[in-house]
């Protein structure tokens, strides 16, 4: 099955430092239709004001990925981990048995742009754990790169799920990736826009259920894109 989610038609948070857009059901929306694809259960699209956040809130069993996309966030959590993701910077927390944790835009001139991503891990009750990788120099291969799994690809941060792969592509116009066939696959194109049965501007997403491998080429110059592979 093939299902084509446009940018416009996701759920939508607006306050006055934070433009939200949400995949699937979030905090107050809810559409009991749509409550996450395959292992992924939260794909939000957000944007920060300068010097604005995230304080400090809880999170339990969740495997929570954080992909920036412009801009710089500053992490803090309760186990003592701390650092600053930029673009090309994979960041995982495991939150576990349970795990606070703050995420702030770092600067106070310029807006950041992030995407983060949950999916529940294998295991309920694991230690809470944190792990950041910078992957950006593999990105200028213009392939399919493993920012996070749980199958033990080298140099992705890992996941508490071996059903799940997160694999990212920066693409210029004419460049192809082959999306992978799974039970579940979720492509979404963070930046650009790119063809595959159809075609995809920046915030639309695709919905795969048991279909083969398809070829996604950018037709734009700067095309970023994300590509969940689960069960």
């Amino acid at each position: 099955m093939i299902d084509v989610r446009r940018a416009g038609d996701r759920f939508h948070t607006a306050i006055d430092w934070l433009d939200s857009w949400h995949s699937f059901s979030f905090s107050r929306h809810y559409d009991p239709t749509n409550v996450g694809h395959g292992l992924l259960l939260v794909s939000n699209d957000d944007r920060v004001a300068p010097g604005q956040g995230f304080g400090t809130h809880a999170h339990q069993d969740m495997e929570i990925v954080t992909w920036v996309l412009e801009g710089s966030l500053a992490h803090q959590d309760s186990a003592g981990n701390s650092g600053v993701i930029t673009p090309g910077v994979a960041q995982r927390m495991s939150a576990g048995t349970g795990i606070r944790h703050s995420e702030m835009n770092a600067s106070t001139d310029e807006p950041v742009h992030f995407l983060q991503m949950w999916v529940r891990p294998d295991t309920a009750g694991i230690e809470p754990g944190y792990e950041q990788v910078d992957i950006g120099e593999r990105l200028d291969s213009r392939e399919l790169v493993p920012v996070a799994s749980g199958q033990g690809h080298e140099g992705a941060v890992h996941l508490r799920q071996e059903g799940a792969v997160l694999w990212a592509a920066r693409l210029d116009e004419g460049w192809s990736v082959t999306v992978p066939a799974a039970g579940h696959v979720h492509v979404f194109m963070a930046r650009g826009s790119a063809r595959t049965t159809v075609d995809l501007a920046e915030g639309d997403a695709l919905r795969l259920t048991d279909e083969p491998e398809q070829e996604l080429t950018a037709t734009a110059d700067d095309t970023e894109v994300l590509i969940w592979e689960t069960t």
